[in-house]
């Protein structure tokens, strides 16, 4: 094959990723997820981005919807793990009633598998810097408006 066979194969590739490019972002304005617009909108204002293309916007919706699909079903999973576990005595009790009851230890392991332990110490350390942080506030206004 000679170079000129696989640059017309490249550029028929990269045509036919082209099309189906096209046809995905024209059908996201067809599509109406589950994340409204104006909420997916606003957050992306509030982390800096401002973009008229509404595809983009939905785009941004269907990956959030399917970030958080994962996590719930992954999170389901630990659920049902940690309450098959219950030994035999509790389990005979718990056969009248089924209901599953998802603990944020289900939803913490479930974020530690999708996103990694290091995002997770990141997100603790900011978690106890804004608790400090609301903490030292309340104590100030406290201070000031008790009686001396």
């Amino acid at each position: 094959m000679n170079t000129g066979q696989m640059m017309g194969q490249s550029s028929e590739v990269k045509q036919e990723e082209d099309t189906q490019l096209s046809h995905f972002l024209s059908s996201l304005m067809e599509y109406s997820p589950t994340i409204p617009d104006e909420l997916a909108e606003h957050y992306l204002a509030k982390s800096g981005f401002h973009s008229p293309d509404l595809r983009l916007i939905r785009l941004v919706s269907v990956a959030t919807q399917k970030f958080i699909s994962e996590v719930a079903t992954d999170a389901l999973h630990h659920c049902k793990a940690r309450q098959s576990s219950i030994v035999k005595d509790k389990r005979d009790k718990q056969q009248k009633d089924k209901r599953l009851i998802l603990t944020m230890d289900d939803l913490s392991r479930a974020l530690r598998e999708i996103l990694g332990p290091s995002f997770l110490v990141m997100m603790n350390q900011q978690m106890t810097q804004f608790s400090t942080n609301l903490l030292c506030s309340f104590v100030d206004i406290k201070c000031l408006t008790s009686p001396r």
